[in-house]
């Protein structure tokens, strides 16, 4: 992939996910006088200033929108439209490559308020992007060229690990398995630390004996090659500790309680679509 770090990167609204994002293209060398942010509050402002005080910043998302070779709205989905509609008739760069971080707002949505020709990457990060270990699922609409794919991609790098789907539909599946993801692993680590304290543990030594397993675990899973089922089962001593848990675990249904509570965030995720209006 190219250097894109003086490409021109503007963002639409300023919150949690936009300044993640920024910190790691920051982080990533990108030049912060090439990054300007549209931000009306003045608490994110100030937040976005003490990252960098090259950074461009105003209220105005026309002028931003129109300097940008890459524009990422990360704004809420029920602004979305408004948000969206107003760009569609600011002058923008004729190749320009738009990035919606919103959850649940279809690539036609965003083509039917800002015009069927814009190039448009949709993008479902997640919260630990904050920390640069993210995981994002993107998809493109047909107008998209490849630069702006390698842009989009060279963005949500800056967070984590990316994905590029085919099938936007798949979208809804990303939001339950990575999106949500992280809150089904800090209920895990929640349970661990319950139970440390009950074990007779304080407070801090249960909160690190829980995260820091849940770390070193994910670490593993990461950097090992072998399955995930092998991993565990190298864990698991016949006889011992871990294989009794983990029969307890497969006597309760966990599987079968993970596999139903995926599916709700999945389905919940279509009905939260089709309420934005993207049936």
């Amino acid at each position: 992939m190219s250097d894109y770090r003086q490409v021109q990167i503007g963002f639409i609204g300023g919150g949690n996910m936009a300044q993640a994002i920024i910190r790691g293209l920051l982080t990533a060398g990108h030049a912060a006088n090439s990054i300007a942010v549209a931000e009306p509050a003045e608490p994110q402002q100030q937040a976005i200033a003490r990252l960098s005080d090259a950074i461009g910043l105003t209220a105005d998302n026309a002028s931003v929108a129109a300097a940008s070779e890459l524009l990422v709205l990360a704004v809420k989905p029920q602004v979305m439209a408004d948000v969206c509609e107003a760009l569609g008739s600011v002058d923008r760069k004729q190749q320009q490559t738009m990035v919606s971080v919103a959850a649940g707002i279809t690539l036609e949505s965003l083509a039917g308020w800002l015009g069927t020709a814009t190039s448009i990457v949709r993008v479902m990060p997640n919260q630990p992007a904050m920390v640069a270990e993210g995981m994002s699922g993107l998809c493109a609409s047909q107008s998209v060229s490849d630069t702006g794919r390698e842009h989009a991609t060279y963005l949500m790098e800056a967070t984590g690990k990316t994905v590029w789907l085919d099938d936007e539909t798949l979208m809804d599946a990303v939001t339950a398995i990575s999106g949500s993801g992280p809150a089904y692993f800090y209920l895990v680590m929640e349970i661990l630390q319950e139970v440390a304290e009950e074990f007779g543990f304080d407070s801090d030594t249960a909160h690190l004996l829980s995260t820091q397993t849940g770390l070193g675990a994910s670490r593993v899973a990461g950097e090992e090659s072998e399955s995930l089922a092998a991993l565990r089962q190298r864990v698991s001593s016949p006889g011992g500790t871990t294989e009794a848990a983990l029969a307890s675990l497969e006597d309760a249904g966990i599987r079968d309680m993970f596999r139903k509570a995926l599916i709700a965030a999945r389905n919940r995720s279509v009905e939260l679509g089709k309420a934005q209006g993207n049936d």
